[in-house]
């Protein structure tokens, strides 16, 4: 079936293709009598307006660009679904880019993608480094950024307070028992995400007057948490373990096993993000339930929000997370 264009509308209605244009982009300054004619000869040969041509005409491509690293992957799931749906209640299309760790800087994707047109970015990246951020800021372009707090006049943000939750969970834990000693596991991926969970652990011993770094680096030489954790865990001097990923947590949770401690009248463990592995290993992970789906969902409307100029009376749009115990804490 040959494919109806805006050339044959223009010749079934008897106008210019300019005319057609203005119809479909639902200009104003066209005669109503003219319209209508536009209209049914749209109806009566089934033509679909090219979303891209809508885009040029308008000026705007109708697209939103939303930037992930491909590690993260198996977090993004419900933040695109999120982005998804509100971007179809408000006509965008979600375009997506990835970043590989250490290839290409920020700026210089950025860069690219802004010259692709796009309406706006969305930035989930959970590495980015105060250094980062501030290159952002010099754009002047719509940016929101998931994860991460900061905000000027082209940028928003939408996150969770994760050094809020760390310091919360290590004031109940101690406060319930106070010679236990909370510590962080390293994320050599996740560096960002660490130093937060680091200072929520660090904040609530200076409060209490404690002196530790509540903190396990793992040393260069070990190229995997497993191996870490079989040589250290029995030795090591704290109650209660926090692990960014769940690949971190479960290696620490099977080292613990493996060497005769019991989780978690021994040791206990929590994985900071809620994956569906949280449910499969025995014991079963507690987590925080970080709203996933929310980010995405929040950030869409904040970025329509700043597309068409509309007021934001905040900028640094913080979610709710809630702590899931399950059978690795008491």
């Amino acid at each position: 079936m040959k494919r109806v264009t805006i050339y044959d509308v223009a010749k079934e209605a008897g106008v210019s293709l300019a005319t057609v244009s203005r119809v479909i982009n639902g200009l104003e300054i066209v005669r109503e009598e003219t319209r209508q004619k536009v209209e049914v000869a749209i109806d009566k040969l089934g033509y679909k307006p090219n979303a891209i041509a809508q885009g040029l005409a308008l000026q705007k491509s109708t697209s939103i660009a939303l930037l992930v690293p491909e590690a993260s992957f198996g977090y993004t799931g419900q933040i695109i679904n999120g982005l998804i749906d509100v971007a179809k209640i408000y006509k965008y299309n979600i375009v997506l880019h990835t970043m590989s760790e250490g290839i290409l800087e920020i700026k210089d994707i950025v860069d690219e993608i802004i010259k692709s047109r796009v309406d706006g970015v969305i930035i989930y990246n959970d590495k980015l480094m105060e250094k980062e951020l501030a290159v952002l800021s010099k754009y002047h372009f719509p940016i929101v950024i998931i994860g991460n707090r900061m905000s000027d006049d082209n940028i928003a943000s939408v996150f969770v307070d994760i050094e809020k939750a760390v310091y919360d969970l290590t004031m109940e834990k101690i406060k319930e028992n106070p010679n236990y000693k909370v510590a962080v596991i390293q994320d050599r991926i996740n560096d960002f995400t660490t130093q937060e969970m680091k200072a929520g652990v660090q904040k609530a011993y200076k409060e209490l007057g404690i002196e530790d770094e509540g903190y396990i680096e793992i040393p260069s030489e070990y190229r995997r948490s497993y191996d870490y954790f079989t040589d250290t865990i029995k030795e090591t001097p704290y109650n209660f373990l926090i692990a960014n990923r769940d690949s971190q947590a479960i290696a620490a949770l099977n080292a613990a096993k493996e060497q005769g401690l019991s989780v978690p009248d021994d040791l206990e463990i929590l994985c900071l993000i809620d994956s569906k592995y949280n449910n499969m290993v025995r014991p079963r992970l507690s987590s925080f339930a970080i709203p996933s789906y929310d980010l995405g969902a929040v950030s869409m409307r904040v970025l329509t929000k700043m597309l068409a100029n509309e007021t934001i009376d905040d900028r640094e749009i913080e979610l709710s997370y809630l702590f899931t115990p399950r059978a690795s804490t008491k």
